[in-house]
């Protein structure tokens, strides 16, 4: 069992930078995935980014280049996983999630982030 506690959002100007974290506590499968997703008031959840326990990123084309996901190991307490956003935009206000794929898919509760002038 994997369990998933985000930390970070708040609410930014446009062009303004927040740093989302989460904690994954639990064993995790060697092969894993962990990542975000965004939802937006009366918008599907969206995929934002991830990264495999070997490094390889992924991202979506909306924030590539303004986002940069990574991780970090606290050994055998677990995994932490981070999202640094720059340069925000009004758009990029949702609802974000942590998940993990570690033989099955884990969600965390979801932290707001609100880019609002």
């Amino acid at each position: 069992q994997v369990q998933l506690v985000e930390s970070g959002g708040g609410s930014v100007q446009p062009g303004g930078s927040l740093r989302l974290s989460c904690e994954a506590s639990g064993r995790l499968f060697d092969r894993n995935i962990m990542g975000w997703y965004r939802q937006a008031p009366g918008k599907e959840r969206e995929f934002v980014a991830h990264i495999t326990a070997r490094g390889s990123t992924n991202y979506a084309d909306s924030v590539e280049g303004r986002f940069t996901i990574s991780r970090g190991s606290r050994g055998n307490a677990g995994d932490t996983l981070y999202l640094q956003m720059n340069n925000l935009h009004p758009e990029d206000t949702a609802v974000y999630y942590c998940y993990c794929y570690s033989l099955k898919n884990y969600w965390g509760r979801g932290t707001q982030v609100t880019v609002s002038s």
